[in-house]
């Protein structure tokens, strides 16, 4: 089965005065049946760039200004599905013996 991603963006932070987002809260998830895991970040932007007003902002907007700021969407989804790998084979896990 294949993984399915899915870009989120929870918040942002902008500036009250001139309503220009600065910061993006990012999460990108990843799906592949049973087996799910995530990798959550933030995106900074110079201020009032991009500028467009908060109010006039889509969640794609502030995630196409993530993947244009240094946010790498392939090695992102890379790193999901690292970690699905090792959900679906681990090779470590932990415990104590004298519990068992």
């Amino acid at each position: 089965m294949s993984i399915t991603y899915n870009w989120t963006v929870p918040t942002t932070n902008y500036d009250i005065a001139t309503g220009f987002i600065f910061c993006a809260h990012w999460v990108c998830a990843g799906t592949d049946g049973t087996y799910s895991d995530s990798v959550y970040s933030t995106c900074s932007f110079a201020p009032a760039t991009p500028a467009i007003p908060y109010n006039s902002v889509s969640e794609q907007d502030v995630l196409n200004w993530c993947w244009a700021n240094g946010v790498s969407k392939e090695a992102t989804e890379t790193a999901v599905a690292q970690k699905i790998a090792l959900l679906k084979n681990p090779v470590t896990a932990t415990g104590t013996p004298w519990a068992a």
